[in-house]
């Protein structure tokens, strides 16, 4: 994973979900026992820690690497305060790696198919050092970029392929070219950070793992379309993206890698952060530029396009963090190269969030075209317990929900769409067989339809009469014609909404109709939920020939209405229970019905 080192280094994972599951008393640790065990006196070497970003398998931090000088990482996974002391007595020490601790296979097999190009310097970096930076291709496209005119950048943008990572999968080159091509002294560059969809963090580890590429993209950017101000809109959920981005710019325009004069290579740009406010209608960009101009977050009709009548009604480029992370290593290493990754209609990598019900969650960076399948299975371990796939929501709480025989779909954009999801941020939600898809598809329009601006009829009715039905449906009171009313209300929103909103918000309703209308049925005709999750549809008992007699719904009931005796079958009071699934869901034998 990390190089070799000339001194002993500890590399530990200090993203955000690193913090959450203890790393600076991991670091303290660390620290306190190197002093401790007078380590670099007994070695001869200096002792770093490297406070790195996110290495992308979340579920299992605290990560750390140890990499003594000449050797190979060893990566440990779960690391807390109290394992340090063996770690550093043990492996750095004796030389003896703490093999009960070690990642185990699942670690590399979750690396194994995956292909780290924007996330490279993710985990292996300190994630606030210019130098560490600058030591692994730091600055050096931004360098060739100058030796080129504005235009050869942007053709080698578009000859590389990349298309914009935020979800409509636009051209970047094309895009660079339209906001190049319009005239004017005052232009801006935006990048959107505001990564709103529920379980997707992929731009937020890019900002706390590697900030310094993106100023690096976002400078290549600024030179090509002839721009002097940026900004990076990100949502202020995000502390520690914005403290390390921050930190970032401002090391940049002291040491004048952002200036009047970038690193004396002749052209100006300079940047700074705008908070938002988490509304995730901000995604959008036109009413991402209404919150930065300080007005209320809401759409506007296009045309005119931002590239011609953008921030303050100047030209203005956006795109949102992957796609600048991607610009560095397109000028690094050429647009054939990265061309030569991907498919014909979607090159280079993509980065997803995967959540919900897999082994592994995290995020994961693959090239474009591999299956959904491999995503899944290969690279995130399959299903949690064990239990049947039954689909993934794909691209956010806009995207559609792929059933198993949709498995086989690549991931790229126009195979997305063909099966009937989309690409979007790159969010990935897992789901097995005791998810409703009714509910799934009711909990996804309500998401959309609390974050709607409300600006436009369409989305601010159509969403609210399409969610009643949906909760009506959910509840045991669905009514024949339902589902004829929700697929004509979903595509005329989808025609006659302002945004892209309200042009996607349908997409989880017209998927799972698609695919599982079924489910939509057997709710409404014989009032039961097929995968036992709506309440209202509810009627607990114990299926004696799956029961394995083994006490563990008995344990997890809170009103204990539930009696058992070993090697007996497990039996419910239905007059004391409360429906509150505590015991369907500890059941991993699918036993209860």
């Amino acid at each position: 994973m990390a190089e070799t080192a000339e001194n002993i280094q500890v590399l530990i994972c200090t993203g955000t979900g690193g913090f959450a599951s203890g790393a600076q008393s991991v670091i303290d640790a660390f620290e306190s026992e190197f002093e401790k065990q007078g380590v670099e006196g007994k070695i001869g070497k200096r002792c770093d820690i490297k406070k790195t970003g996110c290495r992308g398998l979340c579920a299992n931090d605290v990560l750390v690497d140890v990499i003594l000088p000449g050797q190979e990482a060893v990566t440990y996974d779960f690391v807390t305060a109290e394992l340090v002391p063996q770690i550093v007595e043990d492996h750095m020490l004796k030389n003896e790696p703490v093999a009960k601790k070690v990642a185990g296979k699942y670690y590399n097999q979750f690396l194994e198919k995956q292909q780290r190009i924007i996330f490279s310097r993710c985990g292996t970096i300190d994630a606030e050092s210019l130098d560490d930076f600058i030591a692994n291709q730091g600055f050096t496209g931004i360098k060739k970029a100058v030796t080129m005119t504005p235009e050869e950048v942007i053709e080698e943008v578009k000859k590389s392929g990349l298309r914009g990572r935020g979800g409509g999968g636009f051209p970047t080159g094309v895009k660079w070219s339209f906001c190049k091509a319009t005239p004017g002294d005052q232009k801006y560059l935006i990048c959107n950070a505001d990564e709103g969809d529920p379980g997707a963090f992929m731009d937020r580890s890019v900002l706390e793992g590697d900030p310094y590429g993106l100023i690096e993209g976002m400078m290549i950017a600024a030179y090509a379309i002839g721009c002097k101000f940026g900004y990076v809109y990100c949502r202020a959920e995000y502390p520690l993206a914005i403290k390390r981005l921050q930190k970032a710019i401002d090391v940049c325009t002291e040491k004048g890698y952002l200036g009047k004069d970038c690193m004396g290579l002749g052209f100006e740009f300079t940047m700074r952060i705008k908070a938002g406010a988490g509304a995730f209608v901000c995604g959008e960009e036109t009413a991402l530029m209404a919150s930065i101009e300080g007005e209320r977050g809401m759409s506007r009709p296009r045309p005119p396009f931002p590239a011609v009548k953008g921030l303050w009604g100047h030209p203005t480029n956006i795109n949102n963090v992957e796609t600048f992370a991607n610009v560095s290593y397109i000028l690094y290493n050429g647009a054939d190269w990265y061309s030569s990754i991907g498919t014909e209609g979607t090159k280079g990598t993509k980065i997803f969030a995967l959540t919900g019900k897999v082994k592994h969650t995290g995020l994961v960076e693959v090239p474009a075209g591999t299956t959904m399948k491999e995503v899944i299975y290969d690279v995130c371990g399959g299903i949690l317990n064990n239990r049947k796939f039954k689909a993934v929501q794909a691209g956010g709480p806009s995207g559609g929900c792929l059933p198993a025989e949709a498995l086989d779909a690549e991931v790229d954009y126009d195979s997305l769409i063909k099966a009937g999801a989309m690409m979007g941020s790159g969010g990935l939600v897992v789901m097995d067989e005791t998810t409703c898809m009714v509910d799934i598809a009711r909990f996804f329009l309500n998401f959309t339809r609390v974050e709607s601006c409300g600006k436009c009829i369409p989305c601010r009715i159509g969403l609210k009469i399409m969610l009643e039905i949906l909760e009506r449906i959910t509840q045991g009171e669905g009514r024949e014609g339902d589902l004829e009313l929700l697929e004509s209300m979903a595509y005329d929103i989808k025609k006659s909404s302002l945004c892209g909103l309200g042009q996607t918000a349908p997409n989880p309703v017209l998927s799972t109709l698609r695919y599982f209308r079924h489910e939509y049925e057997a709710h409404i005709r014989d009032k039961e939920c097929p995968s036992h999750a709506c309440k209202p549809l509810l009627h607990f008992k114990v299926i004696e020939e799956k029961c394995k007699k083994c006490g563990i719904c008995p344990r997890v009931c809170p009103v204990d209405c539930i009696t058992w005796e070993k090697g007996q079958v497990a039996v419910i009071d239905r007059e004391k229970c409360t429906e509150c699934t505590s015991c369907y869901d500890a059941c991993r034998f699918m036993a209860i019905e």
